[in-house]
């Protein structure tokens, strides 16, 4: 009865038998154990334990909470990474006088004072391939008054005077790798800043389940989500200035820029009210998750451009915990 059979006992269903009742020392270590069979014999019995000390105290903890009722304490936050992230002094506070003052002088103050309407000039990287193509193409019916250019041995240096001549306020270009959308930057004309991403997980309109119908030309909504620090407020400024001020609401249409743990998750929603209650959302397409490499003064400049802001991961990535944005 003190929980230890045969090493290589084998229940029905073709696992090892794992005995009801087990007792380990508390200093007990399962990696000490030299035989191999034995050590995983043991880390499935202790895994186990772990497993029911854990069902039992939750047990306990839900009959302690009915039998209290209304008196019961609040349920205990669950730590994250989130939550648990270290302090960052640069944490934007809306009240702040420097903050205020920064806003009103800074590059994009002109289109929040709306002086300028939004006209942004997607291209790409030399000679695209059909799914950067396609991308462009779908990123250009997300953001309204876009035009979409494709490059051929055409330098950025040459493009962004064109632009400002134009009367373009961005310039997005989207980079690729082996045919796969791997980088964008985007311009604030015409006097900067420029900001760096790294982009992954780009999903297409054709690529995502139950994706719905194309999208209509009404200008959405934008929704930015945890831009908390200096640098993640410039960014956020940055994303919110590609759109148009007045959402057409009548379109039910939402783009997302979501920050989470320094990596930007971009969703393109369309909405419907069922009920007082119930949303119903449907995806439109496209997403991809951007990953900030670094934020430059000015526009784009890569030999002499003064940057703000360079991602350096070995000094920077530390802590699990410290964002920077």
């Amino acid at each position: 009865g003190d929980g230890s059979g045969p090493v290589g006992a084998v229940a029905e269903d073709g696992g090892p038998l794992v005995p009801e009742r087990v007792l380990f020392p508390p200093t007990f270590s399962v990696s000490e154990i030299k035989n191999k069979q034995r050590r995983h014999f043991m880390f499935l019995r202790w895994k186990q334990q772990q497993r029911k000390e854990k069902l039992a105290a939750k047990k306990k903890r839900r009959k302690e909470r009915e039998a209290l009722g209304d008196e019961a304490p609040p349920k205990a936050i669950p730590k994250t990474i989130e939550n648990q992230r270290v302090y960052d002094e640069t944490t934007v506070d809306p009240n702040d006088e420097e903050v205020a003052f920064d806003e009103a002088t800074d590059e994009f103050a002109p289109y929040f004072n709306r002086q300028t309407v939004p006209k942004i000039l997607i291209t790409t990287s030399d000679r695209p391939r059909g799914r950067t193509v396609r991308f462009c193409e779908q990123l250009s019916t997300v953001i309204p008054n876009s035009h979409v250019y494709y490059r051929r041995g055409l330098a950025l240096k040459r493009i962004i005077p064109q632009c400002i001549a134009r009367d373009f306020t961005d310039l997005i270009v989207i980079n690729e790798d082996r045919k796969i959308p791997n980088g964008l930057v985007l311009s604030h004309l015409p006097d900067g800043p420029t900001a760096h991403f790294r982009m992954s997980s780009v999903r297409l309109r054709k690529e995502i389940k139950r994706t719905g119908k194309e999208p209509t030309e009404h200008v959405p909504e934008v929704i930015l989500n945890n831009f908390t620090t200096r640098l993640g407020h410039s960014v956020g400024r940055m994303f919110a200035s590609l759109f148009p001020h007045d959402p057409q609401f009548i379109g039910r249409q939402v783009a997302t820029f979501h920050n989470q743990r320094d990596y930007i998750f971009f969703r393109f929603h369309r909405y419907i009210f069922k009920s007082e209650k119930k949303v119903g959302i449907q995806e439109l397409g496209p997403r991809f998750t951007l990953k900030l490499r670094s934020l430059q003064k000015g526009t784009f400049d890569s030999k002499f451009g003064e940057y703000e802001w360079i991602h350096k991961r070995r000094e920077m990535d530390t802590s699990r915990r410290k964002f920077h944005l």
